[in-house]
């Protein structure tokens, strides 16, 4: 494989609290030959919900995935079922796409999480679900004026009415901390995205779902009408594909993908369940799913058991002494934000990676120049929600049908490359440069 990042950026987390919290899904090796309707590289959220999908239409399905299920960021994430999926701001959206294209975008991030709700109710998935929507919360008073000035057009555009709190009555809401004022819009919904993956697997194995792991695609060669895939053991051949590998791509595989994403680090901490007084200190009490209006941003939220997750955007190398500084980086930052917690103990601490597009937007449809092949990737940190609806998406268009939720035009256009090919991470360290003085 190809990949950007030193190995350890791929290697298994085992400090991810949600791995302790359910029993993974125990797929086998493939290790024979087969033929289908579609297979499916990747057994995240995106390929579990297309692969599903698919199953209940009566579509024959092969999933392979390169570790354990759930391997990547659908289990290493920390579990905000939100609005999301593109960094494009509304004027570039605008201007790229005119205003219905923009408005098509916002009734997609609004269907991605309805997408999720159904999934979790349609196959009775308890994923420890909480929070009201999500909360953004001003860490200066320049940012507070620009939530101000959102709080007016998110019933435009989403068609809701958000609650904008001001920083006098944050911790009536719970919400204490350096803030300077919140925002918060009632679309979404905190899960443990371990449980939901599980129940995601466990719901397209019972459709018919053929479901391997530890089966990395080694080589994708075109066959005619058919796309044969290569792995250790075994060949699977297949009428379509579906691309659903994210941050955790290989540049090869396809070719087509080389520098076309660009995986960056995010670390995530958990506490020991909180008691009430210690709750009561930092008058942090609220159940939201909460994050800062900094370009680098923290987000976090209390578990209905207590803990308190904590996660921050960084880190440019997975070497041992760049991962030693990320986590001194985050408990800092940690501690800071909520300082009557600091002697409260860590329990976890883990890592993953987030996908971002050249285009700032995701990609779900047909991989140009590949017959047969379709790919969905670059959720740009929010895929409980997008990377899920993308799957819903793509089961749709590999049957040659229209989708039943929204497909809007940001989502069509083929992503573009990356500057510096291979070398492309190194453009992150200017940009976290400047998104630093930004923060201040």
């Amino acid at each position: 494989m190809k990949r950007i990042y030193e190995p350890a950026a791929y290697a298994a987390e085992p400090g991810v609290y949600w791995h302790g919290t359910v029993t993974s899904p125990d797929w086998p090796r493939l290790s024979h030959d087969l033929r289908t309707d579609v297979a499916v590289i990747g057994g995240g959220f995106t390929g579990l919900v297309a692969a599903l999908r698919l199953a209940q239409d009566g579509v024959g399905v092969v999933l392979l995935e390169a570790e354990t299920p759930g391997f990547g960021a659908s289990t290493r994430n920390g579990g905000f079922c939100c609005l999301g999926g593109s960094k494009a701001p509304h004027g570039l959206l605008r201007r790229r796409f005119g205003e219905d294209g923009a408005a098509a975008w916002y009734a997609t991030e609004k269907a991605a999480v309805a997408t999720v709700a159904a999934l979790l109710q349609d196959h009775r998935i308890d994923a420890d679900t909480h929070s009201e929507g999500e909360t953004l919360l001003a860490h200066t008073p320049r940012a507070m004026a620009a939530l101000r000035a959102e709080a007016r057009t998110v019933p435009e555009l989403y068609g809701v009415d958000p609650t904008l709190i001001e920083a006098g009555d944050m911790r009536a809401h719970g919400l204490g901390g350096p803030f300077h004022g919140a925002l918060t819009t009632p679309i979404g919904f905190a899960l443990n995205p371990a449980k939901y993956h599980a129940g995601l697997a466990a719901a397209a194995g019972a459709a018919g779902v053929a479901l391997y792991a530890h089966t990395p695609v080694t080589r994708i060669d075109r066959q005619g009408a058919t796309t044969r895939l290569c792995t250790p053991d075994g060949t699977v051949t297949a009428d379509r594909v579906i691309l659903a590998t994210n941050g955790y791509s290989s540049d090869d595989l396809p070719p087509w993908l080389r520098a076309r994403y660009l995986p960056v680090q995010s670390s995530v901490l958990m506490t020991r369940p909180l008691t009430a007084a210690e709750q009561e200190a930092q008058g942090w009490t609220s159940a939201q799913m909460a994050y800062d209006t900094r370009t680098l941003l923290h987000y976090f939220r209390k578990l209905p058991d207590g803990r308190f997750l904590f996660g921050i955007r960084g880190g440019l190398t997975a070497t041992p002494r760049a991962q030693s500084a990320i986590n001194r980086k985050i408990r800092a930052d940690f501690h800071t934000m909520f300082p009557a917690w600091r002697e409260v103990e860590v329990t976890h601490q883990w890592s993953g990676l987030v996908c971002l597009m050249a285009n700032l937007t995701p990609f779900a449809g047909p991989v140009p120049g590949h017959p047969g092949l379709f790919g969905g990737l670059g959720y740009h940190g929010n895929g409980v929600a997008m990377g899920s609806h993308t799957g819903a998406l793509l089961a749709a268009l590999v049957q040659g049908k229209t989708p039943d939720g929204p497909y809007p035009p940001a989502m069509q256009a083929p992503p573009a490359r990356f500057p510096l090919g291979r070398f492309r991470r190194s453009l992150l360290a200017p940009a976290y440069a400047a998104a630093a003085l930004l923060d201040r």
